[in-house]
């Protein structure tokens, strides 16, 4: 009898060891390696190859074929729909509303006449139809299991019509017969995505992955279940409000870096047609200290209210709080504003924070967290209709940034009437038609003058009052 073989893996990278460590050496997690049977040693056997034919760079190129879901948002963050034959990892923390959102997308397809099967591998059939019935989706033909062994899976799927959908929640909970390992592990988890990725590409069906993220946000289990997929999506929110965000970090047949916007409500997940006025209702645009951004999430336009405040220090070493904004960006802006801006920040408490729990990663976000800081330290309100956009350099300069016309338009949309930007920023005819008006910045010294001027007027002003 052949003996069975051991081996040690990482749950968190993937990486394969020979013997157990604390400390995993590709990923530097600790007490994430775990000891898996790799079964009995197989036989090598030779096989032949057999030639195929080799294709050409020219010839006729035709779009992949689309399952449209009918939620736009949703569509939006695919690429205009499911590819046929597609594996799609969706990622999110629990109680996010993952299920929510699939089970409402199932429901969309089903009712456009497609076969829809919705597998769970953590919770029983008579609880998806409980939320099902609450979400008033009863009516929708989509086909209910609760399975998580893959092979049983794979035969009820291949039974019957061609089904457009199949939603496999989670991936974790899954186990097949061809490993030897528990349900969860690196190998399980990369085995069962291998021979539901088998079914996709030869059977047409698209199918969804849901998938558990770890404390930092990144989807659990080994990267290479990413790379294996067509398209990772990932499903953002913070229980204090009530939206939530579906983000394309990777798509083989769309762009990367798409951004959905949903609302949750009594019913559901409803769409957001327009984030923009979700993200700035309710803004003080009379207080200092508030900058509205013109920024991007992928190929979409979206403006957001960056809020700063610079208040002086009791501490010896000033404090450094940021919410949806990098802290080293936000060091090296305080940094420019100090040796190109004259001010001093050094005896000061800094706080920004991206107001309605958004994320402003982009580099175009430095002048409107400038301007923020700048308004707050000398206590001046910015604009109510102006926007901010562009890229700070260390030597001051403001650098221009792209889709400066996609910016200028949602702009002028929700009614506002300048954006300050780069003065190297090329607009054309079309660019300033948009209603908004160009005020150009060469740096970050002409930014803090021109606040500083306002604070002038404005102290001016209440002293006249006062007289």
């Amino acid at each position: 009898m052949a003996k069975s073989r051991s081996t040690f893996v990482c749950q968190n990278c993937g990486a394969v060891t020979n013997r157990w460590q604390g400390r995993c050496d590709s990923c530097q997690e600790w007490n994430s390696i775990v000891e898996e049977d790799a079964g009995p040693p197989t036989a090598i056997r030779a096989h032949r190859g057999r030639a195929f034919a080799l294709e050409g760079l020219s010839g006729e190129g035709r779009a992949a074929p689309r399952i449209v879901t009918g939620i736009a948002e949703f569509d939006r963050v695919t690429g205009g729909g499911f590819v046929h034959g597609s594996v799609t990892l969706l990622g999110g923390e629990p109680g996010i509303g993952k299920s929510t959102l699939l089970i409402q997308a199932c429901a969309a397809l089903a009712r456009r006449g497609a076969r829809v099967i919705y597998i769970s591998g953590e919770e029983a059939v008579a609880q998806v139809r409980l939320r099902a019935a609450r979400l008033d989706l009863a009516d929708a033909s989509v086909e209910l299991a609760s399975a998580t062994q893959v092979e049983d899976i794979l035969a009820t799927c291949s039974t019957g019509k061609r089904a457009a959908l199949i939603v496999i929640d989670s991936i974790q909970t899954m186990h097949t017969e061809t490993v030897e390992s528990s349900p969860g592990t690196v190998t399980q988890v990369r085995a069962s995505a291998q021979a539901l990725l088998r079914h996709a590409k030869h059977s047409g069906s698209s199918i969804i992955l849901v998938g558990h993220v770890t404390k930092d946000g990144q989807v659990a289990g080994p990267r290479v279940v990413e790379h294996m997929v067509d398209a990772v999506l990932s499903f953002e929110g913070d229980g204090a409000h009530h939206f939530r965000m579906l983000r394309a970090s990777k798509n083989r047949f769309g762009a990367t870096g798409e951004i959905g916007v949903f609302e949750m409500t009594g019913l559901g997940l409803a769409e957001v047609a327009n984030p923009s006025a979700l993200f700035l209702a309710g803004r003080d645009a009379a207080a200092p200290g508030a900058a509205v951004l013109a920024g991007m999430e992928g190929q979409r336009p979206m403006l957001i209210e960056i809020q700063a405040l610079v208040a002086p220090s009791s501490l010896g070493t000033p404090r450094r709080a940021v919410v949806g904004f990098d802290q080293n960006r936000l060091a090296m802006i305080l940094a420019v504003l100090e040796a190109h801006g004259g001010l001093k920040l050094g005896a000061h408490d800094v706080y920004l924070n991206v107001a309605g729990g958004m994320r402003a990663d982009e580099p175009a976000a430095d002048l409107a967290a400038a301007a923020a800081l700048v308004s707050s330290l000398t206590g001046a309100p910015l604009p109510p209709r102006q926007v901010y956009f562009g890229e700070i350099g260390l030597s001051g300069a403001v650098r221009p940034v792209i889709h400066a016309g996609l910016r200028l338009k949602e702009s002028g949309k929700l009614g506002f009437s300048s954006a300050v930007l780069s003065q190297l920023q090329q607009l054309n005819d079309e660019d300033k038609s948009a209603g908004v008006t160009p005020r150009p910045l060469t740096d970050v010294g002409a930014l803090v003058a021109e606040i500083a001027r306002s604070a002038t007027r404005r102290r001016e002003g209440q002293h006249q009052d006062i007289a």
